[in-house]
C-alpha cells in the first residue's frame, strides 16, 4: 500500500443485498400504502435486512482498517463519502423545510385571496390565512384545538441537543489528545443526552396526540410538525446507536489519535442531527 498503491476492497456480497432489503423495504412500503396492515410484514422483513446487512457491512470495515489495510487514499475516499452522505442529509431536510415555507408564504396567502394566485379562494370563500392553521379549509379536515408551548418540553430538548454537541466535542478533543477516560465519561454521557431527547420526544407526542389533537390528520399543520420533528427524531435514534457503537469500540481500544476517521464521521452526523434541530425548533415551535 505504500509507493501510491491504490487498495481495492475484496468482492463483497452486502450491495446486492442491501439493494434487496431496500427493495423489500419499499415495496412493502407501498403495500402498507395501499393495503394497509396486511404490507406490514414485507416493509418490516426489509426494514431488518437493511440493518442486519448494515451492521455487518461496518463490521466488515472495521475488521480490515484493524488490520492496517486502510491507507490515506481510503482516508480521504471515507471522508469525501461521509461528507456527501450528510449533503445528502441536508437535501433530504431542505425539501421538507422548503413545503413548510412554500405552504406559510405562497399556499394559504393564496387560499386567502392574496397574490396572482388569488382566485384559489373561491374554492372556500370563508377562509382566513393564519400560521399555525388551526381551521383548515373544508369541513372534511379537523384541524388541532391548540399548539404546542415552544419553551417547554421543545427548549428542553434543544438545550440537551446543544449540550450533547459540546459533550461529544469535549470527547473528541480527547481522543485526539490520547486522554480515553475523558472519551469514555464525555461519549457516555453523549450517549445518555441523547437517550434523554428521545424520550422526551416521546412525551411530547404522547401530549399532541392526547391533549392537543395534533395528529397526521390534522390539516397540514399536523402533517408538517410530524414529517419534520419524525424525520428528524429517527436521526436521532440512528445516531445515538451510533454514538453507542463508538462507545464500545473506545473501551475496546480502537481508534488512535492519529487514526479516528469512524469516531469523527460520526461526531460529524451528530453536530449535522443538532444543527437541523436548532432550525426545526425556530420554524415549527416558534415561528
Amino acid at each position: 500500500m505504500s509507493g501510491g498503491s491504490y487498495y481495492v476492497p475484496a468482492s463483497s456480497k452486502w450491495p446486492i443485498l442491501a439493494c434487496i432489503g431496500l427493495g423489500a423495504m419499499m415495496l412493502g412500503t407501498g403495500l402498507v400504502l395501499v393495503y394497509g396492515r396486511a404490507g406490514m410484514p414485507v416493509m418490516l422483513v426489509g426494514l431488518a435486512g437493511i440493518v442486519l446487512v448494515m451492521a455487518l457491512w461496518f463490521r466488515d470495515v472495521v475488521l480490515e482498517s484493524r488490520q492496517g489495510l486502510y491507507d490515506n487514499q481510503m482516508d480521504r475516499s471515507f471522508r469525501w463519502g461521509m461528507g456527501w452522505f450528510i449533503f445528502s442529509e441536508v437535501m433530504f431536510f431542505a425539501a421538507f423545510f422548503g413545503t413548510l415555507f412554500y405552504v406559510r408564504t405562497f399556499a394559504l396567502p393564496w387560499l386567502d385571496g392574496e397574490g396572482a394566485k388569488g382566485v384559489a379562494a373561491l374554492l372556500w370563500p370563508d377562509f382566513n390565512a393564519s400560521w399555525p392553521l388551526l381551521e383548515p379549509p373544508g369541513d372534511n379536515v379537523q384541524g388541532p384545538s391548540a399548539t404546542l408551548s415552544p419553551w417547554h418540553l421543545p427548549l428542553v430538548n434543544t438545550l440537551i441537543l446543544v449540550g450533547s454537541s459540546i459533550t461529544l466535542t469535549v470527547a473528541h478533543e480527547g481522543l485526539k489528545e490520547g486522554h480515553r477516560r475523558v472519551v469514555r465519561h464525555w461519549l457516555g454521557l453523549t450517549v445518555l443526552l441523547g437517550i434523554c431527547f428521545i424520550a422526551i420526544q416521546g412525551v411530547e407526542y404522547r401530549e399532541a396526540y392526547l391533549h392537543y389533537g395534533i395528529t397526521l390528520q390534522a390539516g397540514i399543520y399536523g402533517a408538517t410538525f410530524f414529517l419534520l420533528t419524525g424525520f428528524h427524531g429517527a436521526h436521532v435514534i440512528i445516531g445515538s446507536v451510533i454514538l453507542m457503537v463508538m462507545l464500545v469500540r473506545v473501551y475496546r481500544g480502537h481508534f488512535a489519535p492519529d487514526n479516528q476517521f469512524g469516531f469523527e464521521a460520526a461526531a460529524w452526523y451528530w453536530h449535522f442531527v443538532d444543527v437541523v434541530w436548532i432550525g426545526l425548533f425556530l420554524f415549527v415551535y416558534v415561528f
